[in-house]
């Protein structure tokens, strides 16, 4: 099923008005991840986890 073209154009003016609506919430976002305290450990070790966990899953097979 194909959209019309009025269709079209609706969904491009909610989703330019969504990015303008956004926009300086995703600024202020990156700015404020800019200055966070980087905490690399606390990202990877769950990844680590998840992948001995699948590993070990593999394995009992």
């Amino acid at each position: 099923m194909e959209m019309a073209l009025w269709e079209q154009i609706a969904l491009g003016a909610v989703v330019l008005l969504v990015i303008f609506w956004f926009k300086p919430r995703i600024k202020a976002a990156l700015k404020k991840s800019e200055e966070a305290e980087k905490d690399w450990p606390a990202v990877l070790m769950p990844i680590a986890a998840v992948i001995l966990f699948i590993a070990f899953l593999v394995a009992t097979i």
